[in-house]
Formats: structure tokens, C-alpha cells, sequence
């Protein structure tokens, strides 16, 4: 799947809302944070686009005591793509069900020429399960059509919004943690979901 692909699957909610799962609410707590360096780095994706994960500074300079070493920024680089918008993302990792699981969020989006399409976009959480060996990652989202089915088959009671075209969860975080959880080990919960193999090139 190519980058612009990607870009958009992680930001634009109304318009490829149906490839991926999204939440109105963090899959984490402040208290289920833990400083780590896990992803920090640059990580090169099959089609050679680079995920470029720092450390996130709170604030203008890139001090020491400005450095939150519980998250991510994100930056995604596509050597082909020469399209005036681009965006980065505030990537938090928690454990859940013996699982790394990353929570991604719309930190900031920019664009040359603002458009009826960009004042539409709706910043959402999407979260995905993270597999890490070596000096490589596997990163897998929901798939929509399950939750699709779990919803019609009424097997589970979390909140949710169906629109008719997509679904939002609106399950608070303690709510989304405990289904996240139930489902973490269930291959045909991502059988059919996104998912990014990354390959790492520098720390």
C-alpha cells in the first residue's frame, strides 16, 4: 500500500473511514504510559516510505527537561509523493494482553492551499497491535469488516456510532482498553485490518 495511502487512511476519517477502525477516545490512561525508545528512530516501509519516530518535546526547544519520553512523534515520508500536505502524529505505546498496542492521534496538518476537503478532516484515535523482532516492526489495525459483524451479531456492548457508512467508537478509554484486551490474541480480529511491515535503518 502506497504512502499517500497511508496518509490519508491515518487522517482523514470521513473519507476512508471504512479501512480502518477509529475511536472518538485514547486507548491509554496517563497512568498506563512508560518511558521507552522503542520505535525511536527511522524505519523504511516495503514501498520506501520512511516512518521517522522522535521523541515528543513539550515545548518549542528540544531541551532535556523538555522531553517526554512516554511518546512519539511521527513523521511519514514518501520520496514519490509531491503533494503539498503533509502531517505528523502523536504515537503513545501501552501494554495490553502481554501485547505492545500503539494509539495514534492527528497532532498537527498542514496544507499549501486550504479546500472544502481539508476544513472536513476530523482528528480521531486509531489503534493498532505492535509486533516487534529484531529490527523489525509489524503494525496491525482492526479489521473494520469483524467489528462490522460484531456489532450486527450484537456479541459485543461497546459503545459505539454507526452512521450507516462507518462506524466511531465512543467507548471511554477504561471501556476500549478491556475489548482491546479481549481480542489482542484473535487472529481474525486483524485478518482483514491495515497493517505495515517496517524495517528499521537507523536509531
Amino acid at each position: 500500500m502506497k504512502l499517500g495511502h497511508i496518509i490519508f487512511i491515518l487522517t482523514v476519517f470521513l473519507l476512508l473511514s471504512g479501512c480502518m477502525v477509529f475511536s472518538f477516545y485514547p486507548l491509554y490512561r496517563q497512568e498506563d504510559l512508560f518511558a521507552n525508545d522503542l520505535l525511536v528512530g527511522e524505519w523504511l516501509e516495503e514501498d520506501s516510505a520512511s516512518w521517522q519516530f522522535d521523541f515528543y518535546y513539550r515545548g518549542e526547544e528540544h531541551l532535556p527537561e523538555n522531553r517526554d519520553s512516554t511518546s512519539f512523534l511521527l513523521h511519514i515520508k514518501d520520496p514519490d509523493r509531491k503533494e503539498a500536505r503533509q502531517a505528523s502524529f502523536r504515537v503513545h505505546i501501552i501494554r495490553l494482553a502481554g501485547h505492545y498496542f500503539l494509539d495514534f492521534f492527528l497532532e498537527e496538518y498542514f496544507c499549501d492551499d486550504v479546500d472544502l476537503f481539508d476544513l472536513h478532516l476530523m482528528p480521531v484515535h486509531s489503534f493498532a497491535r505492535l509486533d516487534l523482532q529484531d529490527s523489525s516492526a509489524v503494525i496491525r489495525w482492526f479489521d473494520p469488516a469483524w467489528l462490522e459483524d460484531l456489532f450486527k451479531k450484537k456479541r459485543e456492548q461497546i459503545s459505539f456510532q454507526d452512521n450507516g457508512d462507518s462506524f466511531l467508537l465512543t467507548a471511554k478509554t477504561e471501556e476500549l482498553q478491556k475489548f482491546v484486551a479481549k481480542h489482542a490474541n484473535n487472529p481474525k480480529a486483524f485478518s482483514g485490518g491495515v497493517v505495515m511491515e517496517l524495517r528499521r535503518i537507523t536509531r
